[in-house]
């Protein structure tokens, strides 16, 4: 592949870093959860900044909300080898017959026919007998994790456990959050199956979707059950040859016809963070027509400067880790450097970065 120079910078990996003040690595919430900042991008040359609250200021009747309403899940379990080694495991997606692909900590000595007793949360192991154990059935070269098959009861499955073992999994970065579990949920979360919280949709309240509604606004859902392939870095100095996990995504019918509507009458479609970006992008991609068609399965699709967008017009989003497929996808709609420039402008006041962090619009009139 024959590539310009201009081209090649946005290609490398080493091009994707900025430096953060650890203070403004956000560890909590804000309260209310609409009370975050947001970085209006209004142009390819200017910003403005408000709260997230005020979105309405911004968005237009007509406009056409994109959400993802995957609900995360108490994936992260402790326990311990029969040799009394403690063992952390993230568990990343259900297979057949109770058997999970996790990730394991410590994993090296994991090998096939290695146990697990698992931790309840209350401490209580007395449990008339019944012990939570898995058994490392195969490794996964793919994500270098492990495949464990559960010793269930008949009729039951790990999500009859899951409460009562499990932990939500909050990113490593946070470390001093002491709010409640529902914070690290969308208030509209309905689907389990993710283990991280897709984190733009975290500033929404009922009150702010309702009054989004009242002013002509519409809203939609799709799911995309964030994996692995969301937060896995970016290893290779040419980002060309990244391969992202696949993930889980629905975007339905209904979803599809309210983009189709919104778009035929000049309305604006607006995805709520990254995740959503994917679920109807990689949809798009499934099929060779100019028509969104509803869709159902896997997709591993990394977006990267250089993209030709066929749904999402505007975003809103989170401040991403720096060498991150995020980070690269939002370069994608308005420009590597603009957006480090963004961030750089961010960082001097003081706005909040990552999973508890201040958000970011970016205007359709943004784009590059």
């Amino acid at each position: 592949m024959n590539l310009s120079p201009r081209m090649n910078e946005d290609f490398l990996l080493s091009n994707y870093t900025y430096e953060l003040p650890q203070n403004l690595i956000a560890q909590a919430p804000v309260t209310p959860r609409d009370s975050s900042r947001l970085l209006i991008v209004n142009s390819p040359i200017s910003c403005e900044h408000g709260v997230f609250q005020n979105l309405t200021t911004w968005l237009k009747s007509g406009d056409l909300l994109v959400l993802n309403d995957t609900r995360v899940i108490p994936a992260r379990l402790y326990g311990r080898k029969t040799t009394g080694s403690r063992v952390e495991i993230l568990l990343l997606e259900e297979k057949l017959n109770n058997c999970w692909l996790a990730l394991v900590k410590p994993g090296k000595r994991f090998t096939p026919g290695a146990k697990i007793i698992f931790d309840p949360l209350d401490g209580d192991q007395d449990r008339g007998g019944f012990e939570l154990q898995a058994t490392v059935v195969d490794r996964d070269e793919t994500t270098g994790g492990r495949l464990l098959q559960f010793e269930l009861s008949k009729g039951k499955t790990l999500w009859n456990y899951m409460e009562d073992y499990g932990q939500l999994p909050l990113p490593p970065y946070i470390t001093e959050n002491d709010s409640p579990g529902d914070r690290y949920q969308t208030v509209y979360a309905e689907q389990p199956g993710a283990i991280a919280a897709p984190t733009a949709g975290l500033h929404f309240t009922p009150e702010l979707l309702d009054k989004l509604k009242q002013q002509g606004g519409d809203q939609t859902y799709i799911t995309l059950h964030v994996g692995v392939g969301t937060f896995r870095p970016v290893e290779t100095e040419e980002i060309l040859y990244h391969e992202m996990h696949q993930e889980w995504i629905e975007v339905n019918q209904a979803t599809v016809d309210k983009i189709n509507e919104t778009k035929a009458r000049g309305g604006r479609v607006f995805a709520v963070g990254t995740t959503a970006v994917r679920a109807l992008e990689g949809t798009a991609k499934q099929f060779n027509s100019d028509a969104l068609q509803a869709f159902r399965g896997k997709t591993d699709l990394f977006i990267y400067p250089g993209y030709q967008w066929q749904v999402v017009d505007g975003l809103i989003t989170n401040f991403h880790l720096p060498g991150s497929s995020l980070l690269m996808l939002v370069s994608a709609l308005i420009g590597r450097k603009r957006l480090l420039d963004l961030y750089q402008k961010a960082i001097a006041l003081n706005y909040r970065f990552y999973s508890f962090g201040d958000a970011m619009l970016i205007l359709p009139e943004a784009r590059k």
